[in-house]
């Protein structure tokens, strides 16, 4: 070997690494798409569906919370699987589980067994989030962690507002078996692209993996769709004071807290929380918890204002989203640029700021009769702005210098605090706009509550970094 080959060797290492980062973000990419573009189909869908197989909606609605329930079920085993069978058979079978659960749905002949496909669909749903995001991570290095944070966090944000435009475009033209058989060509190229394109990273010593934390898994799993349960029954209800949404609640609240106390004593937990030791991830996991029950919790607002008041279609509701989903998509691409190089504080508070600023105008204007379509739109985009510059952001922010052994568990924490506080917020607006009204002034004070929820994550965002990464 020359002088001159060992000097021109070093340089192949980026671009080793970068190729690394690029296949497992197309993966991760149209993981996530297919999971987040058919829940929010499947919401639109909802009533199609109970007049298809002659149910209550209440009933037919079992098919959304099932799901969900299953998926908080699983998350919490996303650490451990990785730690025990890698990262790519996790991720692998996920998309198995969930392309599968979306077979049997596409050919449910009634609304149980449309129930049971859709906690299929659920279980394979709760692994794709945190086993993708950590294969992101350990893929990219902290000068690239933003930009591919936000790659890679793209279609949760752009999901819910593309998903009503393409469900209510199936529903329109063709039939609801459409609604779960577009997944099956998108799971199939997920499924072969994640077996050629992911590297392997099986534990070479399987004796030395990880154990089960039996224990903590039967507080833990139990105790958060029992929490989410109860919450999504006080939400429908319009009432947290019935048995029926405070006994789950209750005792969700109570079989979560016990895992907490244990994980902060076992040698082996199933999710390490002492990690919340580190003021970087406990003040971006406080920031986002705010922000995504107010952001993701007021999300079912606007489909029921455009079709309740002013009685448009379901795919003119798409329609109305989609300039929200296009702004959040363009601000995240540009902040998530931005945090590798700028100060986190300084971004994530103005994000913060802009967010409650655009949720509260969205409220002034709803309130008003009549109000012309493209001011409510032009707030609700402003909103979108805020949200491009918090969420993903703070997630890169949160995670950035922990170890790479415990991504795996920083990213489970970061999709369990998603999860529980879009719950949260989706059943408090629910209640809040039940208690309200249906009608403009309704609308109206359900916003400005939301733009409080956002504005309070002023408090945890200003103990982020201030200076740059």
């Amino acid at each position: 070997m020359t002088t001159g080959q060992l000097v021109e060797a070093p340089p192949e290492m980026p671009r080793a690494s970068s190729t690394a980062l690029n296949r497992t973000l197309v993966v991760v990419i149209i993981g996530s798409m297919m999971s987040v573009l058919d829940t929010t189909i499947v919401n639109v869908a909802l009533r199609s569906l109970a007049e298809t197989f002659h149910a209550s909606l209440t009933t037919i609605q079992w098919a959304t919370t099932a799901y969900t329930l299953a998926l908080a079920a699983v998350v919490p085993t996303a650490a451990w699987a990785m730690g025990r069978i890698g990262a790519k058979r996790s991720y692998l079978t996920a998309l198995v589980l969930f392309t599968l659960g979306s077979l049997l749905a596409a050919f449910a002949w009634d609304a149980g067994s449309l129930i049971a496909a859709r906690a299929v669909q659920g279980i394979g749903g709760g692994l794709l989030m945190p086993v993708g995001m950590t294969m992101v991570m350990r893929a990219a290095d902290s000068e690239r962690l933003g930009r591919a944070m936000a790659l890679g966090g793209l279609p949760i944000l752009i999901g819910p507002v593309l998903g009503p435009l393409l469900g209510g475009w199936l529903l329109d033209a063709t039939s609801w078996h459409w609604i779960f058989l577009v997944n099956l060509p998108i799971g199939a190229a997920a499924t072969v692209l994640a077996a050629k394109l992911l590297r392997s990273d099986r534990p070479s010593d399987p004796s030395a993996a990880p154990k089960l934390d039996l224990p903590g898994l039967l507080t833990l799993s139990p105790g958060l769709a029992l929490l989410l349960f109860g919450l999504a029954r006080g939400g429908e209800q319009g009432d947290f004071g019935t048995l029926g949404a405070l006994l789950p609640t209750l005792a969700g609240a109570l079989l979560v807290a016990a895992f907490g106390r244990r994980a902060l004593t076992a040698r082996q937990p199933l999710l390490n929380l002492r990690l919340l030791r580190d003021r970087r991830l406990a003040a971006g996991i406080g920031t986002l918890a705010l922000f995504t029950a107010g952001y993701f919790g007021s999300m079912l607002l606007g489909p029921v204002y455009w079709q309740q008041v002013r009685g448009v279609s379901p795919t003119e509701v798409g329609m109305l989203g989609a300039p929200v989903g296009l702004t959040v998509g363009l601000t995240l691409q540009i902040a998530a640029r931005r945090i590798d190089t700028v100060s986190p504080r300084r971004l994530i508070t103005a994000g913060v700021a802009l967010g409650a600023l655009g949720m509260l105008l969205t409220g002034l204007q709803v309130g008003v009769p009549d109000v012309a379509a493209w001011r409510v739109v032009g707030s609700a985009m402003l909103m979108g702005v805020g949200a491009g510059m918090v969420l993903m952001p703070t997630m890169t922010t949160a995670s950035r210098d922990l170890p790479k052994d415990q991504l795996a568990a920083a990213s489970t924490v970061l999709s369990i605090n998603s999860q529980v506080w879009a719950s949260v917020g989706t059943a408090l607006f629910s209640v809040l706009l039940g208690t309200a009204g249906l009608d403009p002034a309704g609308f109206r004070t359900t916003y400005v509550i939301a733009a409080g929820v956002l504005a309070l994550g002023l408090l945890p965002a200003a103990l982020l970094p201030g200076r740059r990464p």
